[in-house]
């Protein structure tokens, strides 16, 4: 059986399995029957999305199989995806379901299932899920197909009637979390922040958030149409923020994805800070402040190593998970840590949610601008990202490279070159024939000779020739 779940749910493109309309209903039907098996009642399931034009008739679509199943739906609407982590933990309700493909482009979709702690659902519960889903598509359709849609339609669009009565109190509970339990005694009078909503799911929350806590709001791509998510625009696209910042003469500016899950930053000079540099800025701040647990901060392998050392000067520990917010978090509940993230902008602060929220990273930066007086270019110093260099080679095979006797001592030298002040990470792509080199150190022209070096090493010892 293939697996459908992985890191972040289900993702691919809408229409097409996974991401029809029967395997919805097939999904969101198991879902609320295992829960009912685990909790010995009807379950409670809260549902959002974000703006994409297929959410509507897949949220059609995932509320009649769960409650074809006797569970309760709650439907939330637009809403962003740690909006619905939130409810699902606070209402309570036994799982949330969020409807987004969160940094793709509008003609994807997938689904994230979350647990009533506010973390992703288990694996073991996927797993059953997967099962039912496989079962069924070995069944004769059922008479709740959705219509034949009118000639000349998308069939991807519309194709399950919407009657959908959402709940504004939902979206508002998680409005007034953020500008309450959260932000606390923050005030932003006087800021002026320019926020690329990527006309997706922060494109009403975002700009309410700022305006309420007292900012100068500037929001831009906040007008979804259904097409619009994440085209030219967002944590993806982060020119245009830059362009805004600057000639708006902005504090900063702000940067979501289409379910606004992580955020990336533009400081005053109109210099990009991903999420790397806010983890920089964050766990300076704890430390001062005695909340960084542990002092360490939990990133990925693919954060850079400028991370590392600048940290390292502050006796910050960087310990480093797999990609994935998934595994940050687990890195963070084993160590008991108060902050991790990626490079995306995936921040987690475990003692306030268990989900990357990037409404709440924007408050937590502004948070230590605002105590500190200080600018946010200010905050960055000290952090020197260290040049970077990506290579990928196809491989007929993937054995592991230490059964690889000429690129594993090859790899050592390197390593030894680079002597603690730069990094290789050797690594096989998940879904593709291709082993991908990843240098960092502090000359261009010298990792460079070494990663095409590698590479040709590898060409010649698993390469396709």
């Amino acid at each position: 059986m293939k697996k459908l779940f992985g890191t972040d749910g289900i993702r691919g493109e809408a229409g097409r399995f996974p991401l029809d309309a029967e395997t919805m209903r097939t999904t969101a039907r198991s879902l609320a029957r295992h829960l009912a098996k685990q909790t010995g009642r009807a379950p409670r399931i809260v549902i959002g999305r974000d703006t994409r034009e297929s959410g509507e008739w897949i949220e059609a679509a995932l509320t009649e199989g769960a409650e074809g199943a006797g569970a309760t739906c709650d439907l939330a609407g637009v809403i962003t995806t740690p909006g619905v982590a939130f409810l699902t933990h606070t209402l309570p309700a036994d799982a949330g379901l969020v409807i987004s493909a969160s940094h793709n482009p509008f003609q994807d979709n997938g689904i994230k299932i979350f647990a009533p702690t506010g973390r992703k659902f288990d694996d073991a519960t996927e797993r059953l899920i997967e099962a039912d889903i496989y079962a069924a598509r070995d069944l004769p359709h059922d008479d709740h197909d959705p219509p034949t849609p009118a000639a000349g339609r998308d069939p991807r669009i519309s194709t399950v009637p919407q009657q959908a009565a959402y709940s504004a109190d939902l979206r508002n509970r998680y409005l007034d979390y953020l500008a309450g339990t959260v932000a606390g005694d923050l005030r932003f009078d006087g800021l002026s922040i320019v926020v690329d909503c990527a006309n997706g799911a922060a494109s009403e929350f975002a700009p309410a958030l700022l305006r309420r806590l007292g900012a100068h709001v500037h929001s831009i791509n906040d007008a979804p149409d259904g097409r619009n998510i994440n085209l030219d625009s967002g944590s993806l696209h982060i020119e245009g923020l830059q362009r805004a910042v600057v000639e708006r003469r902005a504090t900063l500016g702000v940067a979501f994805d289409g379910d606004a899950d992580r955020a990336l930053f533009v400081d005053a000079r109109g210099q990009f800070v991903d999420g790397d540099a806010t983890l920089w800025v964050l766990a300076g701040s704890m430390k001062a402040k005695g909340i960084l647990e542990g002092d360490c901060v939990v990133a990925t392998v693919m954060s850079n190593i400028g991370l590392e050392l600048a940290l390292a000067a502050r006796r910050i520990e960087l310990v480093r998970a797999d990609v994935g917010d998934k595994y940050v978090l687990e890195e963070l509940l084993r160590r008991d840590a108060a902050l991790g993230g990626e490079q995306s902008g995936h921040i987690i602060f475990p003692r306030t949610s268990l989900a990357g929220d990037g409404m709440i990273t924007a408050l937590h930066l502004l948070r230590a601008m605002t105590e500190t007086g200080s600018a946010l270019h200010e905050l960055t110093e000290g952090f020197i990202r260290y040049p970077q260099i990506l290579v990928n080679v196809p491989v007929r095979d993937k054995r592991p490279f230490a059964d690889v006797p000429e690129v594993a001592r090859r790899a050592r030298e390197i390593e030894a070159t680079l002597n603690g002040s730069g990094r290789l990470l050797l690594r096989y792509s998940g879904t593709e024939r291709l082993a991908r080199i990843m240098i960092e150190g502090k000359h261009q022209d010298e990792i460079k000779s070494l990663a095409d070096d590698l590479a040709v090493v590898i060409r010649e010892s698993i390469g396709t020739g």
